[in-house]
C-alpha cells in the first residue's frame, strides 16, 4: 500500500480536529458518572429537600435558598448562569468559556447531584422543569444576547428523562398559524412551560416580528398558535393561567409589561409592576408571580414579586438574586 501524501495526512489530522472540537455544539447526553466529568454540586448538604424558594445569588454565582420560615438564606448551591427546580429536579444552565459560546445543561436530582449533562451552542438563557421533574427545556440565544431586538435567534431543547429523548432544537416541530401548517426560516422558540400532565406545554414562537403563544403537544409533536404578543410564558400551578411578558413600547430600553392570561376564556390583565421585565416570570404560588428586574445599587439582579390579579405593589423579595423557583 503507498504511503499518504503529507498534504493529505496533514488534512485528515484537521478534519478530525474539527469534528472532535465540534462535537460538543452539536448537543449530546452524558451520566455525570463518566470519568473526568466534574459534578454540579458545591456543598453536600445542599438539596431540594428543604421547601423554600430557590435562586442565583448574584454575588456568588450560585443558587441559594431562602425558607419560608424565615432567617439567614442556606448558601452552597451549584453555580448556574441559569436555574429552575421543582421538587424532584433541577435544571442549572452554564456558559462553557471558549468561542463560539456554548450553553452546558446540567439536569440535577433532589439532592442536586448531577445525573445528566447536554451541550448545546449558544449563550444561557430560559430554564423550565416539569412539576414531575421528568421533561426539562432550556432555551439559549444562538446569536444575539436580548429579546428587545430582531438581531437575535434562539435554539430551544426539551429533554424527556423518561425515555432520554432530546430535542436539540424546537424548530422542525409542526407549526399551525390561523389554522394554516406554517413554514418559514425565521421560526424562533423559547420560554417553554409544562403542564401537569407531562404532554402539554406551552412556548413563544417568533417569526415575521411577530411573536405568538403557541399551545404544544409532546405526544403528538405538534404546536398551534393561541395568541398574538405573548412572551416568556409561565404556566401557574393549577395550569389555568399564563403569566407572561407583553410588548407594550417601541422603546428598546422598556419594551414589555407583565400581564395574565386566563386560559378559559382567553381574557389578559396587566400586573401592578408596571417596569419592563426582561424574564420569564416564576409562578410562587397561585397567586403571586416572581422575577428579575436589574438590581439597585449596583446589584446585577433583584428579585420581586407581585399578585397575580393585578392588585397591590410589587414587592423586593431577594435582592441580589435571580432565577426564583419555589419548592414546596
Amino acid at each position: 500500500m503507498k504511503a499518504r501524501p503529507p498534504q493529505l495526512r496533514r488534512l485528515a489530522l484537521v478534519i478530525l480536529a474539527v469534528l472532535v472540537l465540534g462535537g460538543g455544539s452539536l448537543g449530546y447526553v452524558l451520566h455525570a458518572r463518566h470519568r473526568g466529568l466534574p459534578t454540579a454540586t458545591v456543598d453536600g448538604s445542599f438539596s431540594l429537600a428543604g421547601p423554600g424558594l430557590y435562586y442565583r445569588d448574584s454575588a456568588t454565582g450560585q443558587v441559594a435558598r431562602r425558607s419560608d420560615t424565615g432567617g439567614p438564606p442556606a448558601t452552597g448551591g451549584p453555580a448556574c448562569e441559569r436555574f429552575y427546580a421543582t421538587g424532584e429536579r433541577a435544571l442549572c444552565l452554564r456558559k462553557l468559556p471558549g468561542i463560539p459560546a456554548r450553553t452546558q445543561a446540567l439536569v440535577l436530582d433532589r439532592r442536586l447531584r448531577e445525573i445528566k449533562r447536554v451541550t448545546v451552542p449558544g449563550i444561557p438563557n430560559r430554564a423550565r422543569v416539569s412539576a414531575s421533574g421528568n421533561v426539562l427545556s432550556w432555551t439559549a440565544f444562538a446569536t444575539g444576547d436580548s429579546y428587545a431586538t430582531t438581531a437575535f435567534s434562539t435554539r430551544t431543547s426539551i429533554l424527556d428523562l423518561r425515555t432520554g429523548y432530546l430535542i436539540k432544537s424546537m424548530e422542525e416541530i409542526p407549526l399551525t398559524i390561523d389554522g394554516t401548517r406554517y413554514h418559514a426560516s425565521d421560526v424562533n422558540y423559547w420560554g417553554v412551560t409544562f403542564a401537569r400532565d407531562d404532554n402539554r406545554f406551552y412556548a413563544t414562537v417568533s417569526t415575521k416580528g411577530r411573536t405568538h403563544l403557541v399551545e404544544g403537544n409532546l405526544r403528538d409533536w405538534s404546536a398551534k398558535a393561541l395568541r398574538e404578543n405573548v412572551e416568556c410564558p409561565s404556566l401557574s400551578p393549577d395550569n389555568t393561567r399564563i403569566a407572561f411578558k407583553k410588548k407594550v413600547s417601541d422603546d428598546p430600553a422598556a419594551p414589555w409589561r407583565l400581564y395574565v392570561l386566563d386560559l378559559a376564556d382567553m381574557r389578559e390583565h396587566p400586573l401592578a409592576e408596571t417596569r419592563s421585565v426582561d424574564d420569564q416570570a416564576a409562578w410562587l404560588d397561585d397567586k403571586t408571580v416572581g422575577y428579575a428586574l436589574p438590581g439597585r445599587d449596583g446589584r446585577a439582579a433583584d428579585i420581586w414579586s407581585t399578585p397575580a390579579d393585578g392588585t397591590s405593589e410589587p414587592s423586593l423579595l431577594v435582592p441580589g438574586g435571580s432565577s426564583p423557583a419555589a419548592v414546596s
